[in-house]
């Protein structure tokens, strides 16, 4: 009677287990971080979070009262994509962009780590590429025009640009006030060429998931909004997780609160409140 018990017991262990495995998507992810080895690409880290420290100590710690607590490494995910496509002067050219899994904006510069702004918007919206036209047709005329300047720029029927505000202004991705239509982000920064400038290659480190931030967009996200930005021309010929290596720097306030400040550590430089941080 034992045995029966037990062979029941184990039987239903084995069933819940398997419910569990097929209705829960990151069940085999987690089982995946206790048995993966191997390595993983990282931007070298040129700063340390000591340098950065001892370099920002008057920004930082306000008097002696203020002291630096442990600091902490994590990676921020991105999609390293190797591309080709046509520059304005209809000349073919390969290059590769480095592109946020967590904002989803593309990386314009590694040295100084400019980034685009309105493509996590695009993302979000699922902007396609008449969206991208009727928007980068406003950011030429630094966000703002009328309806005439849009159909003579664009080179359209009226009915068709009839069509195209319709999905833009659905998506939130525009606003038309009377006769002028309008970007509905501020600051845009899509009028860019599709290639980074990476100063700093890639190396190669041990797996340690903990230190890795999870990524909010994904490979197939980022890949179907860069063709819809940069149009038909725009091939992705490869696709490759990387990740930037970030210091979370905090100082302990004599009120006993707590600062926190993030650090790009390929760059040294302070990194913009806008962003998410998730997992830390």
């Amino acid at each position: 009677m034992r045995k029966i018990t037990t062979y029941l017991l184990i039987g239903c262990l084995l069933i819940g287990a398997a419910w569990f495995y097929s209705n829960h998507e990151n069940f085999s992810g987690i089982i995946q971080q206790y048995v993966e080895n191997g390595e993983f690409i990282t931007l070298k880290a040129r700063y340390t979070p000591e340098s950065i420290m001892d370099a920002h100590r008057k920004e930082l710690l306000n008097d002696d009262q203020h002291a630096y607590l442990e600091p902490e490494l994590k990676f921020h995910p991105y999609l390293l994509l190797e591309v080709k496509y046509f520059q304005p002067d209809k000349k073919s050219r390969e290059g590769v962009i480095l592109w946020s899994l967590v904002d989803g904006e593309m990386v314009l510069n590694t040295d100084t780590w400019e980034k685009t702004h309105g493509f996590e918007d695009a993302i979000n919206a699922g902007a396609s590429r008449n969206d991208f036209k009727l928007m980068q047709a406003l950011a030429r005329n630094k966000g703002t025009a009328t309806l005439d300047k849009l159909q003579k720029d664009l080179q359209i029927e009226k009915d068709t640009l009839q069509s195209w505000l319709e999905s833009s202004l659905s998506k939130h991705l525009i606003v038309l006030k009377g006769n002028e239509v309008q970007l509905h982000f501020q600051d845009p920064k899509i009028l860019v060429q599709p290639e980074t400038k990476v100063t700093d290659w890639m190396v190669k480190k041990p797996y340690n998931h903990a230190q890795r931030v999870a990524s909010k967009y994904s490979n197939s996200q980022i890949q179907k909004i860069a063709k819809a930005a940069f149009g038909e021309d725009f091939t992705v010929r490869s696709a490759t997780d990387v990740f930037l290596p970030v210091y979370r720097i905090e100082v302990s306030n004599p009120d006993g609160s707590t600062l926190t400040s993030y650090w790009n550590a390929l760059n040294g430089q302070r990194m913009t409140p806008r962003y998410a941080f998730p997992g830390w």
